[in-house]
């Protein structure tokens, strides 16, 4: 294996996600944690690619020597230690972000079994994507054959569920069965020193999350035990997106009810500004109250000209347009859209604040995991090593929730 691993991103021939791979219980021996793993996928490269010298780059996180007692073989945590004293392996905070960014830069294939649905509003890049991100897949003799991923492409909605994920799983905030720790996420805290404000929710919107240790809340900056300071209010955020392109946001708290049209009153989220005067015509004053009730939100039709709903799906997809009843309350989702007028959408972000978290997960659970409309189908090694011309088309275009934040309310 060792003489398998470049030096440098520059001077290889693929990418390995070495954390990935030494985890992948589905390979290799039995156990959590293995460096033969990594041994399969190396000859997987050599017999696929015909090339005996072929190489690659590891990225490991550094949780993955953190967790040596985890290792099948005491001599993989030696190994494993010297090749990150020798430069052979790149050990980092977060591997997944230190992967993606070479594969952007270089064009290496990525051999990996995840599908870093949680990085995809910074890399849009990897939406669609077929060709560049290789999961091995066991063979009855005990080999392991590569596979070429088909990404999938994922919603915004979808993609924040993920990005939660992340940051709770960072911050220690899942429990044993991977789900929050809502008596600390429902929960306001404060840190014993007076000077900090980083949990402190009358200072803003967004807080930051408390990190676990020992079993407990502690302040990031100063290590200190956090104190409880009473009950979190919920919030959620609304977005307005105009010919497709997020123009504003906006907060809203819960007990709130916001109205949204043309031009409300001092009081209410004013449009006028984000529209053509055309398009502005076909506005209602005010057109649309959305309001947040017992962590739910809530939209109601109130205009004119009429309004249509679309809700978001599982995956990616969107249900069709249908008239918005008069007069009636109708559940609002991370994900559904709200036409006031064409081209003209109200949407809420899928990005859920702290409040929100305990009862989305629990709706998550009970409708089961979201399909990846990811397929796969057996690596040829004629496939282009380099993506071809269209392939960055859609780098530049951030996902979603990656535009601007806009003005807030």
């Amino acid at each position: 294996m060792e003489r398998h691993l470049a030096a440098s991103a520059e001077t290889a021939d693929y990418l390995i996600d070495l954390s990935n791979i030494v985890r992948r219980t589905d390979i290799g021996p039995r156990g959590p944690r293995s460096l033969l793993r990594l041994g399969l996928v190396v000859r997987a490269l050599m017999e696929a690619t015909g090339d005996p010298d072929v190489s690659a780059y590891a990225v490991a996180d550094a949780s993955l020597l953190g967790g040596h007692a985890e290792f099948t073989d005491p001599e993989d945590v030696r190994r494993l230690r010297r090749w990150v004293a020798e430069e052979r392996v790149e050990e980092v905070g977060d591997a997944d972000e230190r992967i993606l960014e070479l594969a952007r830069m270089t064009g290496l294939r990525v051999v990996t079994g995840d599908h870093f649905v949680d990085h995809r509003a910074e890399h849009a890049w990897i939406q669609g994507n077929t060709w560049q991100f290789l999961r091995p897949e066991p063979r009855p003799d005990g080999t392991v054959a590569l596979v070429a991923m088909d990404m999938g492409v994922r919603s915004a909605a979808d993609i924040s569920r993920h990005m939660e994920f992340a940051a709770l799983k960072k911050q220690g905030l899942l429990g044993p069965a991977r789900t929050p720790l809502t008596q600390v996420l429902t929960r306001n805290w404060r840190c014993p020193e007076p000077r900090c404000s980083l949990y402190d929710s009358r200072t803003g919107d967004r807080v930051l999350l408390p990190r676990m240790r020992g079993g407990a809340p502690t302040c990031e900056l100063h290590g200190a035990p956090l104190a409880d300071d009473g009950p979190r209010r919920g919030t959620t955020q609304l977005k307005a997106v105009v010919d497709g392109s997020c123009v504003a946001r906006y907060t809203l708290d819960e007990g709130a009810r916001a109205q949204v049209g043309r031009f409300p009153g001092p009081e209410g989220i004013a449009l006028h500004s984000l529209l053509t005067p055309e398009v502005a015509a076909r506005v209602s004053r005010t057109h649309v109250t959305v309001s947040a009730q017992g962590g739910a939100v809530l939209v109601r039709d109130v205009s004119r000209y009429g309004t249509r709903m679309r809700t978001a799906g599982k995956g990616a997809g969107l249900g069709p347009w249908a008239p918005l009843p008069p007069g009636t309350d109708r559940p609002f989702r991370p994900g559904d859209e709200v036409e006031l007028a064409p081209g003209v959408v109200l949407t809420r972000s899928g990005r859920r604040f702290p409040a929100e978290l305990a009862d989305a997960w629990r709706a998550e659970a009970a409708r089961g995991p979201v399909p990846t409309r990811a397929s796969a189908t057996t690596w040829q090694a004629d496939l282009p090593l380099r993506p071809p011309a269209d392939a960055d088309a859609g780098a530049e275009q951030g996902g979603d929730d990656a535009a601007g934040p806009g003005p807030t309310r």
